[in-house]
C-alpha cells in the first residue's frame, strides 16, 4: 500500500494497518524528512490518544495536517503504535 502526494510516494509498505476507516504505515516507511510537527490545536490537546499532526513539505509546498499518529494510545487503539496515517491531500492506495 502506499500514501501518494502528487507524485511523490510518502510511504509505502505491506505492513498497513487499518483502524476507524484509516490506513497506518509503519514509522520505518514514511519520509519523515518530509514531515514537519504541527501546532496543536484545542481539538488536538483533548484527543485521548494524543494525537500529533504533521504537515507535508514537498519541493517548498505544504500541505497543512495531512499525516498524524497517536503519541500515547489507549488499548483500543494499541495497533497504530509508531504508525502514521495520511488524509486531505494524500491519496492512500
Amino acid at each position: 500500500m502506499k500514501a501518494v502526494l502528487g507524485k511523490h510516494v510518502v510511504a509505502e509498505s505491506d505492513d498497513v494497518v487499518e483502524a476507524g476507516g484509516y490506513q497506518y504505515f509503519p514509522r520505518s516507511s514514511v519520509h519523515m524528512d518530509w514531515l514537519r510537527k504541527s501546532p496543536k490545536t484545542a481539538s488536538d490537546l483533548e484527543c485521548p490518544h494524543g494525537v500529533q499532526f504533521y504537515d507535508v513539505v514537498i519541493d517548498g509546498k505544504r500541505h497543512e495536517r495531512a499525516a498524524w499518529n497517536y503519541e500515547a494510545p489507549r488499548p483500543a487503539m494499541k495497533q497504530v503504535t509508531d504508525r502514521f496515517g495520511f488524509w486531505e491531500d494524500v491519496d492512500v492506495r
